[in-house]
């Protein structure tokens, strides 16, 4: 899974409702997320962002809530993967679970703007920009191919359970 895409960057302790407010989670259609994802963080975020672009970020981003439309409103906007030096823990997991991908590099200095080529599958990613590699922390093949096949209700339709071998 080979991406390259422009960077929109941020800082650290982005919680969910800056992703997306919670005024607008009160829906069922999880498209219409779309409209609104990052605007209290960025109100510009939508007028700059192509589908297919970068989201990178400092320490714990998707800090919060347990709410899933977090992640559901970035895939939904096209963002083709999330970069940041640490995720919340729940928000990581429920990324994974809807196929949104997500590395964390704890030592990156991504900035808004650079173009990165990604590498999903080794982890790896290069700032074209600045002409600097980074390595992710490896996920788990169970979550690479959890991805690989949209989510996990998909990947669970395809495969039945996972079953972890020795």
């Amino acid at each position: 899974m080979q991406i390259q895409a422009t960077v929109h960057a941020y800082g650290d302790n982005i919680d969910t409702d800056r992703i997306i407010p919670g005024k607008y989670t009160k829906t069922l259609d999880m498209e219409s997320l779309a409209a609104h994802v990052m605007e209290d963080l960025d109100p510009e975020f939508r007028n700059r962002f192509r589908a297919g672009d970068i989201v990178a970020a400092g320490d714990n981003f998707g800090c919060g809530s347990s709410r899933e439309q977090a992640p559901v409103a970035l895939k939904m906007a096209g963002v083709s993967v999330v970069i940041a030096r640490y995720f919340a823990r729940i928000f990581f997991r429920n990324a994974i679970n809807i196929g949104l991908p997500l590395l964390e590099v704890p030592d990156h200095d991504i900035e808004t703007g650079d173009v990165l080529s990604v590498n999903l599958s080794e982890g790896s990613i290069v700032n074209l920009t600045k002409q600097k590699s980074y390595r992710a922390v490896p996920l788990p093949q169970v979550m690479i191919d959890i991805l690989r096949e949209g989510g996990l209700v998909s990947y669970l339709r395809k495969h039945g359970t996972y079953h972890m071998q020795n």
